[in-house]
């Protein structure tokens, strides 16, 4: 067990799936108490599964792409477990498409759900995450620092979610709260399957990072001493293609 995060509390959206999912299992082990969210409850029993672990799990359904919900949801939580320790943000959308022929509505989508709903979940937290000197982590992308043809929705949501994490730490950073953004290449997730049927390619995962690669990152950073902060792990597969 990683010392200092036994007895944590743990926000994480996303958690129903993919590196969400691996997160949330690895900080169970650590004695992390968490709170997932996501939009399948089947998969956040999954991913809270008891296992090895004896922490407090609660799970909370809820569709990001709407403002109400967030905010709710943020409510249960403040209400449930008074303070958060940590907050991760690891859900997200995907869509490709061409600027000149995708529809705008492509674009709305993914911003509501890439960078409005973190930016909502983190504001309306933040009174329950400053007391505890607490952690913020935002799972961005590669496409969050270039982007390709054909991703430019998604692209330009990334690109945002870093200027709010980027701006976010200098405005926290004297309560004592770290801010890290983690960019990830392809890895091995229900989301990257999505990827290469769109882009009309066979998919073989275990070409790719494992979600557990990015918890094993993410949990070494939130276990550094509080004389140091990790503000962006870039991330990529070994194996080039």
């Amino acid at each position: 067990m990683v010392l200092g995060l036994e007895k944590q509390t743990a926000v994480i959206t996303g958690a129903s799936s993919g590196i969400g999912r691996a997160i949330a299992k690895g900080l169970a082990r650590q004695g992390v108490s968490l709170c997932l969210m996501g939009r399948n409850i089947a998969g956040l029993e999954k991913a809270g599964s008891k296992e090895d672990s004896t922490s407090a799990m609660r799970m909370y359904k809820v569709d990001l792409s709407f403002e109400a919900g967030i905010r709710q949801v943020a409510e249960d939580i403040t209400k449930d477990v008074g303070h958060v320790d940590i907050l991760i943000h690891c859900a997200g959308d995907y869509s490709m498409g061409l600027i000149s022929s995708t529809p705008v509505e492509e674009l709305d989508r993914q911003y509501k759900i890439n960078v409005r709903a973190p930016y909502i979940l983190t504001q309306t937290l933040l009174p329950i995450i400053r007391p505890q000197g607490g952690q913020i982590v935002f799972i961005n992308s590669s496409a969050g620092l270039k982007a390709r043809a054909k991703v430019s929705q998604y692209a330009a949501s990334k690109h945002a979610l870093k200027a709010i994490a980027d701006s976010l730490r200098e405005e926290v950073n004297d309560s004592g709260i770290r801010v890290l953004s983690v960019f990830p290449g392809r890895t091995a997730t229900p989301m990257q399957e999505l990827v290469h049927k769109l882009e009309v390619r066979s998919y073989h995962p275990d070409q790719f990072m494992q979600p557990e690669d990015i918890a094993e990152m993410v949990i070494h950073a939130l276990s550094l001493p509080r004389t140091a902060e990790v503000t962006d792990i870039h991330i990529r597969p070994m194996a080039k293609t």
